[in-house]
């Protein structure tokens, strides 16, 4: 399945989902500092992002180093986004990364793993690896979904208040559904391609 900028842009932004994080957003950075907030969300946003240029970047070494191919990249990065889907669309709105944390986070759990997750990683190894010959488009792509994501956590609590839980959760389901049919299109992509062959 081939993308565009803006397909890869909507795509890592559906991956990302910094509007169904709202709540994991707050509930991390209860604890922090209000003047320390918006350092914090900046600092760790740019981390998040350095990991997925790192994955992006590595991407054909890692396939290659695992000997993996394309297709099964493709395949198994789809049944990554399915459930995540999956989770957006049943979801209650509690996660493991919502736990209190009794210190300034660093890394772990904002930047990684509620970022730069498993399915943000495959998504950018597979956008690289699919297309390389783009990545100046996937980068931007990345930092554009990255800044969107980063400007939803700098203005967490404000939009949880303006929007309230109901929209919150209805837009993440809304997502997900979208999500849902990406997945199944890589996947059936990857069948594709390892049945067919590329046409």
């Amino acid at each position: 399945m081939d993308h565009t900028f803006l397909s890869a842009f909507i795509l890592l932004l559906l991956v990302l989902d910094p509007l169904g994080s709202l709540p994991i957003f707050i509930s991390i950075l209860r604890n922090v500092a209000p003047e320390r907030k918006r350092r914090v969300a900046v600092r760790e946003v740019t981390l998040a992002f350095i990991v997925l240029a790192v994955f992006m970047v590595a991407g054909d070494a890692f396939l290659g180093l695992m000997h993996l191919s394309e297709r099964s990249l493709e395949v198994a990065g789809g049944v990554i986004l399915l459930m995540i889907a999956i989770r957006m669309i049943f979801s209650s709105g509690e996660s493991i990364y919502a736990a209190d944390v009794e210190r300034e986070p660093f890394i772990f759990p904002l930047a990684v793993p509620l970022m730069a997750g498993p399915s943000a990683m495959a998504t950018v190894l597979l956008l690289a690896s699919r297309q390389p010959d783009r990545m100046t488009e996937w980068f931007a792509a990345l930092f554009c979904a990255m800044l969107v994501s980063g400007v939803v956590l700098l203005a967490a609590d404000r939009l949880h208040r303006l929007l309230g839980d109901s929209v919150v959760s209805a837009l993440e389901k809304l997502m997900g559904l979208v999500l849902t049919a990406i997945a199944i299109e890589m996947m059936l992509a990857g069948l594709k391609r390892y049945f067919i062959g590329d046409l």
